[in-house]
């Protein structure tokens, strides 16, 4: 059990690596970085715009809103610059 939360620990390290460098590269399109940007944010908001108070949904808005942000932003990224940041960002954390 702990051996594989610490793997994926270590997947959502390097995909969190894969996102903040799709969101320098100069080829991702500018939607794309909003909708990443967005995710970030409103995981790192102080504050929940559905408040947890409010049954099920309050609880859940996280678990639906990032993810969706972050596919959406997946679906517009061109999938040759998406596998070569996984690719940069599996070989740096190899070495």
């Amino acid at each position: 059990m702990i051996k594989q939360l610490k793997t994926y620990a270590q997947q959502l390290k390097q995909e969190l690596a894969i996102y903040r460098m799709l969101l320098k590269h100069p080829r991702t399109p500018l939607l794309a970085k909003l909708l990443l940007a967005l995710a970030v944010g409103y995981l790192l908001l102080p504050f929940d715009l559905i408040p947890d108070f409010i049954p099920i949904l309050g609880q859940l808005d996280e678990l639906i809103i990032i993810p969706l942000l972050v596919y959406l932003a997946l679906l517009l990224i061109p999938k040759s610059l998406l596998l070569s940041c996984r690719v940069q960002v599996k070989a740096s954390h190899t070495q």
